[in-house]
């Protein structure tokens, strides 16, 4: 059951749905549905049903008339074309960000400890919205929204699946020095050894989850939730239905 205050309820609900369905938790065709999902979760249906709209409109979800909402598959070709993507905007985004030198970072290190918190907890949901704020809040320092929002967006429809994984997990904790590396860098002006560091920490990703979505078109569930009953089961909640 979810206790967060009423008032930031959509957001909870939107975060551990996104984790689950980019954490490959829960598979491409699952059917999320609003009475069962807020029951699940011991909420109302109406923040329910904002979150799932909030993501289908990120497109992690598809409505389905009178049925609820789809997670949208990934495929391999989406997947690098993803990584190609975010590389060429976030190495922009960084290196703008260094060219106008970094300051006030103390807010980007609580950020980049929350994110070494979460991974020593070996917390999987916490390392995902812990790493997605603090590149959100990295991206924006090169003050341009739209570039931000078109981040953001990419980072969002990426399937992490292997994140689980004992790879996975390993790769987590190297990411962890990664954060502090690129709020050094920021501050210093380095430029160029800003823009290799966000090429290496996205790309080092790469053959994890490429080898583990192709398990999952191969047929192999290993890191993805089996639906049952065509609906999506949270940790630590009922199975819908």
């Amino acid at each position: 059951m979810l206790t967060t205050a009423s008032s930031s309820l959509r957001e909870a609900v939107a975060q551990q749905v996104r984790a689950e369905i980019v954490s490959g938790r829960t598979a491409g065709g699952t059917i999320y549905t609003v009475p069962a999902l807020a029951a699940a979760l011991g909420v109302s249906t109406t923040p329910v049903r904002e979150a799932l709209l909030e993501l289908s409109r990120a497109g992690l979800l598809s409505p389905l008339r009178n049925r609820g909402f789809k997670v949208s598959s990934a495929t391999l070709k989406d997947l690098a074309d993803l990584f190609d993507v975010r590389v060429l905007l976030e190495r922009f985004a960084l290196e703008a960000v260094a060219k106008a030198r970094l300051t006030n970072v103390q807010p980007l290190v609580a950020l980049a400890d929350a994110v070494a918190e979460a991974v020593k907890r070996e917390d999987v949901g916490a390392y995902l919205e812990t790493d997605r704020r603090f590149h959100e809040a990295l991206v924006t320092r090169a003050d341009n929204p739209r570039l931000t929002r078109l981040i953001m967006t990419q980072r969002d429809d990426m399937r992490l699946y292997g994140i689980d994984s004992p790879e996975g997990r390993q790769r987590q904790r190297d990411s962890v020095g990664e954060h502090y590396q690129m709020v050094e860098l920021g501050q210093a002006g380095e430029v160029e050894k800003i823009g290799e560091l966000i090429t290496r920490h996205i790309l080092a990703w790469k053959p994890l989850f490429t080898a583990a979505l192709a398990g999952l078109e191969a047929g192999q569930t290993r890191y993805a939730a089996t639906p049952e009953a065509g609906e999506a089961a949270l940790p630590g909640t009922i199975r819908h239905g």
